[in-house]
C-alpha cells in the first residue's frame, strides 16, 4: 500500500475512533429505551385523524414549501451554474469561488436556514420556503454544473471553432445535451425537499412538522401516528410523480 493511501486510511480510522468516542454508543441504553418506545407505539393505535382540515392545511403547506422552494432554488442556481461550469464561466477567477459558494450552501442544512429566516421574516411557511431554496440552490447548481462539465466536448468545440462565445456554447451545446439529466436532478431535489419540509415546522416554519411538534409536546401519540401516516403518504406520492416525470424524459 502506498504511503498516501495508508495515510488516508489511517485518517479514516482516526475519524471513526473519534466519532465513537464523541457519540458514545450505549447498547444498554437502547435496550432499556426500546420497551418504552414500543409501549408508545402500541398505545398510538388507532391513529387520530380528527381535525382533518388542520392536517390537510399543514400538508398543503409542506407541499407548497417544497415546490416553491425548489422553484426558487432553480432560479438561484441558473446563474450560479453558468459561473461554476468550467467551459462557460465568464472568468476563470470566478470558478473556484463559485464552487465554494455552492459547497457552503449545501453544507448548511435547510433546517438551519429556515431557523435563521424564522428570526428574519417571522413564523410561517415563507421562512421554510426560503430555507429550502437556499440550501437546494447549492445542490441543484452543483448537479447541473457537473453534468455540463461531463458532457460530450465535441459540440462545444465545434461552436468555438466557428467563433461562438461561451454563452453560445452553453445555450446550443451544453444545455441541449444535459437538459433531460438536469430536469431529472431537479425532480430528485423536489422529491427530497418534500421529505425535508415535513420537519421544518419544528422551528416554526410551517408544514406538518408544526402539527407533529404540537402532538409530541402533548404526548398525543395517536395524533403522532396519524401525522406520520400522512407524511409517508405524501412522500410516496411525490416519489411516484417524480419517477413518472423522469421516465417521460428518458
Amino acid at each position: 500500500m502506498s504511503a498516501p493511501r495508508a495515510l488516508l486510511w489511517s485518517a479514516f480510522f482516526v475519524l471513526l475512533a473519534g466519532s465513537a468516542w464523541v457519540v458514545a454508543p450505549d447498547p444498554s441504553r437502547l435496550a432499556a429505551g426500546l420497551p418504552r418506545l414500543m409501549g408508545w407505539l402500541a398505545g398510538s393505535w388507532p391513529p387520530d385523524f380528527s381535525g382533518g382540515a388542520d392536517i390537510a392545511r399543514r400538508a398543503g403547506e409542506t407541499l407548497g414549501i417544497a415546490t416553491l422552494g425548489t422553484l426558487a432554488a432553480a432560479l438561484i442556481a441558473l446563474p450560479m451554474t453558468w459561473i461554476a461550469t468550467r467551459q462557460v464561466t465568464p472568468a476563470r477567477a470566478l470558478y473556484h469561488p463559485a464552487r465554494g459558494v455552492l459547497d457552503g450552501l449545501r453544507g448548511v442544512d435547510g433546517f438551519v436556514f429556515a431557523l435563521l429566516f424564522v428570526a428574519a421574516v417571522g413564523l410561517g411557511p415563507f421562512a421554510g420556503m426560503l430555507g429550502v431554496a437556499l440550501h437546494s440552490a447549492g445542490s441543484i447548481a452543483k448537479l447541473w454544473s457537473e453534468a455540463m462539465e461531463s458532457a460530450d466536448p465535441r459540440p462545444s468545440e465545434a461552436i468555438t471553432a466557428v467563433g461562438g462565445t461561451r454563452l453560445h456554447v452553453a445555450l446550443f451545446a451544453l444545455v441541449p445535451q444535459t437538459l433531460p439529466q438536469n430536469i431529472g436532478a431537479l425532480l430528485y431535489v423536489w422529491e427530497f425537499n418534500i421529505r425535508a419540509s415535513t420537519v421544518l415546522g419544528l422551528v416554526g416554519a410551517g408544514g406538518l412538522g408544526q402539527e407533529l411538534k404540537n402532538a409530541v409536546d402533548l404526548l398525543d401519540f395517536n395524533r403522532v401516528l396519524a401525522i406520520l401516516i400522512i407524511i409517508v403518504a405524501l412522500t410516496l406520492a411525490a416519489d411516484r410523480i417524480s419517477g413518472a416525470l423522469r421516465r417521460s424524459l428518458a
